[in-house]
């Protein structure tokens, strides 16, 4: 008998980034027309502009959107766990990530060395964030000190996928 192993266990997201949890909330993330799943490939040249994010949600309530690579600088020497590459803040439910607040703006991928894990982490909000203070820096984000910052708790959703950096064509 086969039994489920959760690809978020198997990719390390739980434990490297956010703790167990129980998705609420069903996520779909896009760049251009590829759907992006658990522990799929993504060149980052698909990365240059912020995926499209779309989520079921309660349309009463508001979610945070984080995206981090636990990876960053290389997989084997995270020394600067996690790199954050993206925040937004107050989107309403059952819509997408443009409806809410961008707190720290995109910045698309740059993995240098090996294969990098780029996280997405949806949370539901108690109450509206609003303005608050940005991160100072991207490196060494904490994904669990964000959360207890703003007292989000658990994620209700996340999606991770894996991306290197792509060879240069070389012109003869």
């Amino acid at each position: 008998m086969a039994s489920f192993v959760d690809p978020l266990v198997v990719g390390c997201v739980i434990g490297d980034v956010v703790d167990m949890f129980v998705p609420s909330i069903t996520m779909a993330v896009y760049y251009g027309a590829k759907q992006v799943t658990n522990g799929c490939n993504v060149k980052p040249s698909l990365t240059v502009n912020p995926p499209k994010v779309t989520f079921s949600g309660h349309p009463n309530q508001l979610y945070t959107l984080v995206m981090v690579d636990p990876d960053a600088p290389s997989p084997s020497e995270p020394s600067m766990r996690e790199w954050v590459h993206w925040i937004v803040v107050d989107i309403p439910g059952g819509t997408n990530v443009s409806h809410g607040k961008e707190f720290l703006p995109y910045i698309g991928l740059h993995p240098l060395i090996g294969i990098h894990r780029y996280v997405l982490i949806l949370f539901q909000q108690k109450a509206p964030l609003g303005l608050v203070e940005q991160p100072t820096s991207r490196p060494n984000f904490s994904t669990r000190a964000f959360a207890n910052q703003f007292d989000l708790g658990l994620p209700v959703a996340t999606i991770y996928f894996n991306a290197q950096k792509e060879p240069i064509n070389r012109r003869r």
